[in-house]
C-alpha cells in the first residue's frame, strides 16, 4: 500500500506545473501580465528577473528582498504579476553567458521606468563603462553633466534597478576601494574579478 502513495509528491508537481502554465499561457493571451518574474542562481547568488513588454525592468539580489521587490514592482508597475520563467529565457540565457564569461555587452531590451530624472541619465552612462574596467564616481557625474553631482551618482548606483545588466559594480570610488553595492561588497568584488579575468 505504500508504494502506491511514493510517486504522490512528483504527480501532484507535475499537475501544478500543468496548470501553472496553463495560467501563464492564459493570462499571455489575455493581456493580463504587464509583468513576468522568474529567478536565475548564479554565482552571486540566486537573482530575481522581471519583465514588462517593454524589456527587462528589474534584476534583485537576495539581498534586497525578492518578495519585497515583487512588491514594489506592483504597487509602481502593475499588480498584474506572474512568475512566467519563458518570457525571461533571453535573459537569463545573457546573464547565463555573462557569468561563464562568454558575454561582455548584453544586448536585452530594457525597461527603466522605475528610474526618473538625474537618477535615468546616470543609468544611461553606465554601460559606455567598458568590461573589464571601472570608473569612478566623479567621472561618471561628469559624463552625467553634473561634475558636482557625485553624491547623486552614488545614490543611482544604489537604486539601479537593473543590476550587473546596467553594470553600476564598475563604479568606484577615486581611491579605487569598492565602495556601497546593493548586492553587497562581495558581489561587487566577484563581478569585477570574473570582468578582470577574461
Amino acid at each position: 500500500m505504500t508504494e502506491m502513495f511514493t510517486d504522490l509528491p512528483e504527480i501532484e508537481d507535475a499537475a501544478l506545473h500543468r496548470l501553472h502554465a496553463r495560467l501563464e499561457a492564459a493570462a499571455a493571451e489575455a493581456h493580463l501580465l504587464d509583468v513576468a518574474y522568474r529567478t536565475l542562481d548564479t554565482p552571486v547568488g540566486t537573482l530575481l528577473l522581471a519583465a514588462t513588454d517593454a524589456g527587462l525592468v528589474r534584476v534583485a539580489y537576495p539581498s534586497q528582498d525578492h518578495d519585497a521587490v515583487l512588491d514594489e514592482l506592483a504597487t509602481r508597475v502593475s499588480p498584474r504579476i506572474l512568475c512566467a520563467p519563458a518570457r525571461l529565457d533571453l535573459a537569463a540565457a545573457e546573464l547565463e553567458e555573462y557569468f561563464t564569461g562568454r558575454r561582455q555587452v548584453f544586448d536585452l531590451p530594457l525597461d527603466l521606468q522605475l528610474s526618473r530624472g538625474f537618477r535615468r541619465t546616470v543609468l544611461s552612462h553606465l554601460s559606455e563603462i567598458g568590461y573589464g574596467t571601472t570608473a569612478s564616481y566623479a567621472a561618471v557625474a561628469v559624463a552625467a553633466g553634473n561634475p558636482k553631482a557625485v553624491r547623486a551618482v552614488g545614490s543611482a548606483c544604489a537604486t539601479n534597478p537593473l543590476p550587473v545588466v546596467v553594470p553600476c559594480h564598475r563604479v568606484v570610488r577615486s581611491d579605487g576601494t569598492l565602495g556601497q553595492y546593493a548586492g553587497g561588497a562581495a558581489a561587487k568584488r566577484a563581478l569585477l574579478q570574473l570582468e578582470a579575468a577574461a
